[in-house]
């Protein structure tokens, strides 16, 4: 649904629910050992350390990038982040879950004051994002909560059918 259409409490639950996802992770992961953490999920996907960076890094230089781009500039072309790209040329398994938490939670925190402070009639402004075609800002908040819910179901996953090892 798009923001600017939402009820104010739908806003406030969609920007409630977005703040919640750095408290999830930390809740899921934190008490995981780092050989844990590094271990692949089902069928080879992100590892929690993985999903950790991952976020982060698509906090910063995906959502921040596009919302403050579609902000500023007219009819943007928006590139995509490519994670699994980014998963191993940073060596994510490498680094540590708690400050992949945090790093995704002080950029999440930064988004959401982003977010809260856009004018409603900056809400249609629009550009093309690669792989997806045209995005509103208006749609981020949305973009961003079902990304936030495919990690979630991918964390579940690993927890629930197991780790491939």
């Amino acid at each position: 649904m798009r923001y600017e259409r939402m009820t104010g409490v739908e806003r406030d639950t969609l920007l409630r629910d977005l703040g919640a996802m750095a408290d999830f992770l930390c809740e899921r992961l934190s008490s995981l050992s780092a050989a844990e953490a590094a271990v692949s999920g089902p069928e080879g996907g992100f590892s929690p350390v993985e999903q950790c960076w991952h976020l982060a890094d698509l906090e910063r230089e995906g959502f921040s990038v596009r919302i403050r781009r579609l902000l500023s500039e007219v009819d943007p072309l928006l590139p995509d982040f490519d994670g699994d790209r980014a998963a191993v040329e940073r060596q994510y398994r490498l680094k540590s879950v708690a400050e992949g938490i945090e790093a995704f939670r002080g950029a999440r925190a930064a988004n959401l004051a982003l977010i809260r402070s856009i004018a409603s009639d900056d809400w249609s402004r629009s550009g093309t994002q690669e792989g997806v075609g045209r995005v509103a800002l208006c749609d981020m908040p949305s973009i961003m909560a079902q990304h936030d819910g495919a990690h979630r179901a991918e964390i579940a996953a690993w927890f629930e059918k197991g780790r491939d090892a």
